[in-house]
């Protein structure tokens, strides 16, 4: 970009978009001095869509210059290395970008880590043309940029372009569906590039995750006003339990005399089954018949290692203490004998709490379960994990969890029927198999609170069929019906978008199903008539 030939439509672009942002500034001005009210404009809904315009640009024109400040910052370090002799030694050479990054540092006013990590994903997005030359066009945004280097990295030179052409361009084969990738907030944008990623990945995901299960740990870090953050490195199914089965026990104890969040209960409760006296962590337990629980004997994947005791079933804690909250947190026991008394909470022992069923859908491919191919298998609220991990869930028997069919031929599931206004839970778990999460643009919602909304209204006409269902969390649920932002019609296996106020259509996120790993050499064997089946529907033997 530093040549000459890069920079120049960087530069245009960049222009382009302080040209576009100058007009609106100046519109905005003519219509404050009342210059539209003659010519019959709403100028209140004129200037509140012109922020919103100004605001698209102005994130435009922040990624055209990220792009030009990653170009200089890679191109910097190149030319510092291109000003060293060719034979000087190693520890010359290494000093010289050493100083190239601080005096980064101290233009940007960034510290030394920081321009070092810039330096680094600068050079990485060098080499994938496709995502330089999207920020510089402001397609995606920095972070978006990041997420495809982060993600590329360890698949290899040919393994990153596949990555960032299969959601940068639309010419790929089986390019990506629904919202572009500028469109989808970063945190949605990066599940999808992961998901993409242990499908593609030179190594298999079981191996990969052999490996980072032995890194598996729990660290602590003290925050400001007597506040700290507990965060534990696990396995996925044990970490989604974890939060599946605390998120159930908070649920069970809201009520109406109970002021507390669910976001304040669920650290509450973990609190509670961390601190609180329960069985021996020396083996792992045996279901016992009759208790629920998410996984009641699992064990960490790779280790004879239980999972601990967020994974019991609160039945197990015979012992439990009393949840209570005061001012300061939660009081658990003898833990914090110090802490003011409760004052406010209603205290409840976790063995009396009612908890509402948790289902856990887990979409594994028929050949996978069997243990014929690795392929992954995916967690719902997590991703993909390793086929081996996914047997195991299927295999203990867990009443949360569900196995989920797809059809052979794309790897998609398949629609269930309706017949009434009430959803069946087989269409609740075909609904959020096919949403993931609440649909409304931007929101990552995908907990049981999520309800099924019908698209067209059931009094006027609309079918209790997948096709006019979509998952909205309560905010977004009660927004639609008291807004005019609008769903467009979604299908069996396509969530819907939305159309905001002032008429700007957000497209849905799609997942990239693709068709299920077949095992070797069964293709080649295949009876006569087989593909066509597959492919069509039709069975016609040759």
């Amino acid at each position: 970009m530093g040549n000459g030939a890069g920079t120049a439509p960087a530069m245009e672009g960049i222009q382009a978009s302080t040209s576009r942002l100058n007009a609106l500034f100046l519109e905005d001005s003519a219509l404050e001095a009342g210059g539209g009210a003659a010519a019959g404009v709403d100028v209140l809904q004129r200037r509140y869509e012109l922020r919103l315009e100004r605001m698209a640009v102005a994130k435009q024109l922040e990624a055209q210059i990220a792009a030009v400040k990653a170009g200089d910052a890679a191109e910097a370090v190149g030319i510092q290395h291109a000003m060293t002799p060719p034979d000087a030694p190693v520890h010359e050479r290494t000093y010289a970008e050493m100083s190239a990054v601080e005096e980064i540092a101290g233009v940007l006013a960034l510290s030394s880590p920081a321009a070092g990590a810039l330096v680094t994903q600068a050079r990485q997005l060098a080499t994938l043309p496709l995502a330089m030359d999207a920020l510089a066009a402001g397609t995606i945004t920095w972070q978006h940029a990041k997420i495809l280097v982060d993600e590329a990295d360890a698949l290899g030179p040919t393994g990153a372009a596949a990555l960032v052409a299969h959601f940068l361009d639309p010419d790929a084969p089986k390019p990506a569906r629904g919202a572009a990738a500028g469109e989808l907030v970063p945190n949605r944008f990066r599940a999808k590039v992961r998901g993409w990623r242990e499908r593609h990945h030179p190594e298999t995901l079981e191996k990969r995750h052999s490996k980072c299960a032995a890194d598996r740990r729990m660290e602590y870090a003290p925050d400001r006003d007597g506040m700290a953050w507990l965060s534990l490195y696990l396995p996925g199914s044990t970490a989604s339990a974890i939060w599946n089965r605390t998120t159930a026990l908070a649920r069970g104890l809201q009520g109406p005399n109970e002021p507390r969040t669910l976001t304040q209960l669920r650290p509450d409760v973990a609190a509670h089954l961390l601190l609180s006296a329960g069985p021996a962590l020396s083996h792992a337990q045996e279901g016992t018949p009759g208790k629920t629980g998410t996984a009641e004997h699992s064990t960490v994947e790779g280790t004879d290692a239980p999972v601990g005791l967020a994974f019991l079933s609160v039945n197990d804690q015979a012992d439990a203490a009393t949840i209570s909250t005061d001012a300061a947190g939660p009081t658990v026991g003898d833990a914090s004998a110090g802490a003011a008394t409760d004052v406010n909470s209603a205290c409840a022992d976790l063995a009396d709490v009612p908890v509402p069923n948790a289902d856990v859908l887990v979409t594994v491919p028929v050949f996978s379960l069997l243990g014929l191919t690795d392929e992954p298998a995916n967690l719902d609220g997590y991703g993909p994990i390793p086929a081996s991990m996914a047997r195991k869930l299927v295999a203990d028997g867990a009443a949360s969890f569900h196995r989920v069919l797809v059809d052979p031929r794309d790897g998609a599931p398949l629609e269930i029927g309706r017949t009434s206004y009430r959803l069946t839970k087989a269409m609740k778990q075909a609904l959020r198999l096919r949403d993931g999460k609440c649909t409304f643009p931007g929101c990552n919602n995908r907990t049981s609170d999520n309800e099924a909304d019908h698209l067209q209204a059931w009094h006027h006409g609309g079918t209790t069929g997948i096709s006019n269902l979509a998952q909205l969390c309560p905010k977004h649920h009660r927004l639609k019906h008291n807004s005019r932002w609008k769903p467009t019609p979604g299908t069996k296996t396509q969530p819907p978008g939305w159309t905001s106020p002032t008429g700007r259509h957000y497209k849905p996120e799609h997942h990239d199903w693709e068709p299920p790993h077949w095992p070797p050499g069964l293709l080649a064997a295949e009876p006569p008539g087989l593909r066509d089946c597959l492919n069509n529907g039709v069975w016609s033997p040759a």
